[in-house]
């Protein structure tokens, strides 16, 4: 054993960014999911990582709790790298990587909170402005990406990187409030390519109890 363990909840787009990092190059780890409305677990996560955000790593046999989806995975492919290297060893080509995952995560995924938790909230907490505002910054998003994406089969083209692994949650959740297909049929063309991919199509098989 490795000696990870991984605090998560398989619904959690972030905690899915993970575990496909982990699930491509078969990383043995000790999964520990949190949910954070029973209060004893979020009580002892918050023991753990007192930002109370998740996913978080613990390594122990380097004594370290790692939080952050883009750093863990970057401490994996450091010190657990299987076949499927997910950070690119030219640092012009990772550079471009890392901004693709950024994009995903805070462009993407961000937006799709936000739009998603505005409608949630009771009334009388409403956010119309901050919805809106989300929707609009999440299509010029998914605009964007549409272009860029157009002949490539991953997002870096031909490698899976772990942008592909931000993409992966991000776009199925935003598909959820913005069908793909009808605008953007390159990312949609994209996104079943990555439900296909065996670490994400067992991500979404453990979430599905939950969904």
């Amino acid at each position: 054993m490795t000696g990870l363990t991984l605090y998560y909840h398989p619904l959690s787009s972030f905690c899915m960014k993970v575990l496909i990092a982990l699930y491509e190059n078969d990383t043995p780890f000790t999964p520990h999911m949190v949910d954070l409305m029973d209060e004893t677990q979020h009580a002892e996560f918050l023991k753990i990582w007192p930002v109370g955000k998740f996913p978080v790593l613990r390594d122990e046999a380097r004594n370290r709790i790692i939080p952050e989806t883009s750093v863990i995975i970057a401490h994996l492919d450091r010190h657990f790298r299987g076949a499927v290297q997910l950070i690119p060893d030219d640092a012009d080509v990772a550079s471009e990587m890392h901004v693709k995952d950024r994009v995903f995560d805070n462009y993407v995924n961000l937006n799709v909170q936000r739009v998603v938790f505005g409608r949630l909230r009771p009334e009388g907490h409403r956010d119309p402005y901050g919805v809106e505002q989300a929707s609009t910054h999440l299509r010029a998003t998914l605009d964007m990406i549409e272009r860029d994406i157009a002949g490539r089969t991953w997002a870096m083209g031909d490698t899976f990187t772990m942008a592909d692994c931000a993409a992966a949650p991000a776009l199925f959740y935003a598909d959820k409030i913005i069908p793909l297909k009808s605008g953007h049929p390159g990312i949609a063309g994209y996104l079943d390519r990555l439900k296909r991919r065996p670490s994400f199509s067992r991500v979404l098989d453990e979430a599905k109890p939950y969904l």
